[in-house]
This record gives structure tokens, C-alpha cells and sequence, in this order.
């Protein structure tokens, strides 16, 4: 995509998300890397509400060029990006039902959510939590590239992460390939906390052949 198709694209995802109630009021980032650089929406501004001008530009090495101010997070996204070179979009979004996953206890730090459904298995994969910091702080990048080279050391590949009381972190080639596996994530998330009692996990069996006739990183 060109930079005008790559700043639309963000735009029309950031209102999908929006008009279908994943993100809310200001929360919620979504940024783009680029052959020069990065795209990222401004600091506290809607998604449902982008302007493709009006979004920020900065270099490689974390300049601003242009737009509004960038979002706070810009450092996280750049060091996602850094950790996981596939990646070429990040969206972060508030989305209720993983905060609520959070508050309520997650499966577990390794993984805050079972294998309960294939398409989860298939589309997201393992996703570790990340404890609580405060919105912005840098301390926060280096935990999720801690845990995307953890991820890669034991033969699997993250493509998102859950910043405990925050939100997700959901990545992928392109921003609508990124904004399927938010949804995958907080979908499931979402039939967790309904089902009672918790249904079994998909045994061992099942998820490996996931992973054979699928590639499914689990």
C-alpha cells in the first residue's frame, strides 16, 4: 500500500473498531510501519473519528515529521516492531472483556486464556500477560520483548500480548490481518467469562494437530 492507502486503512479500521464497540472515547492506538518510518494515531484522539492528515509521521529512529502528537505508546509499537519483524501493524484497544479478564483473574500469566476453541488456537496463539504498569511507562516495552524472544526461544511466535488493567497489544502483516486477531482474542475472552461452569481446554491432541495441518502456534 502507498502512505495515502496505509493512513485510510488506519482510519477505516480505527472506525470499524469504534462503530462495533472495541475501542471507546480516546482509548485505543493503532500504527503502521512504513519503508521510512512509522504512521501512528495522535495522542487522545478517537478512533471512530481519524482523519488520514492528521496522523502522525515519524522516522525510523522516533522523530515526529508530521501530523498531530504522536500517541504515548509510539515507544511501545517500536519496540514490538523491532522485536518481531513480520509485524507491520499494532493495535491497542481497551476492549471490555480482556480488561474485565484481568480484574476477574486471568488463566494464567503464561497464557490468559485456555485453548478452548480452534480458531483461537488457529488465529491467536498463547498470549502472556503483562503487569501492570501505568499507561505510557517504558518499562513496558521491554517486558513484551522479553516475552515475544521467550516466545520465539521455545519454537512459538506471539502475535499479541495483554497489558494487565490496560488492554491488548495485537499485531500482524497488515492492519486488517492485525485487527482479526484483536477480535479473535477479545471474542474468546468474551465466551470465558460467560460460560459457566469453564469449559475444558482442547486437550493436547487436538492442539497439535492444529498445529500440523494448520500451523498453529500454541
Amino acid at each position: 500500500m502507498s502512505e495515502l492507502e496505509l493512513r485510510e486503512e488506519i482510519c477505516r479500521v480505527g472506525r470499524s473498531l469504534f462503530e462495533r464497540g472495541y475501542v471507546h472515547a480516546t482509548a485505543g492506538n493503532i500504527s503502521v510501519r512504513t519503508d521510512d518510518g512509522f504512521l501512528i494515531t495522535p495522542t487522545d484522539a478517537c478512533l471512530g473519528f481519524l482523519q488520514p492528515e492528521r496522523l502522525a509521521k515519524v522516522s525510523a529512529a522516533g522523530e515526529q515529521l508530521g501530523g498531530d502528537r504522536a500517541s504515548k505508546t509510539l515507544a511501545l509499537h517500536r519496540r514490538i516492531y523491532a522485536a518481531e519483524p513480520q509485524a507491520r501493524c499494532v493495535i491497542h484497544t481497551h476492549s471490555t472483556h480482556l480488561v474485565a479478564l484481568t480484574l476477574s483473574g486471568v488463566w494464567s500469566e503464561e497464557a490468559i486464556l485456555p485453548p478452548i476453541t480452534p480458531y483461537f488456537v488457529m488465529k491467536v496463539g498463547q498470549v502472556p500477560l503483562i503487569p501492570y504498569h501505568r499507561p505510557g511507562d517504558p518499562a513496558v516495552a521491554d517486558l513484551v520483548a522479553g516475552a515475544i524472544d521467550s516466545a520465539r526461544q521455545r519454537g512459538a511466535c506471539l502475535s499479541a500480548v495483554m497489558l494487565d488493567r490496560l488492554g491488548p497489544n495485537a499485531w500482524a502483516a497488515t492492519p486488517a490481518a492485525a485487527m482479526a486477531v484483536l477480535e479473535e482474542l477479545e471474542e474468546t475472552a468474551r465466551l470465558w467469562l460467560l460460560s459457566n461452569p469453564k469449559p475444558a481446554p482442547l486437550d493436547e491432541a487436538a492442539v497439535e494437530e492444529l498445529r500440523q495441518v494448520f500451523g498453529a502456534s500454541w
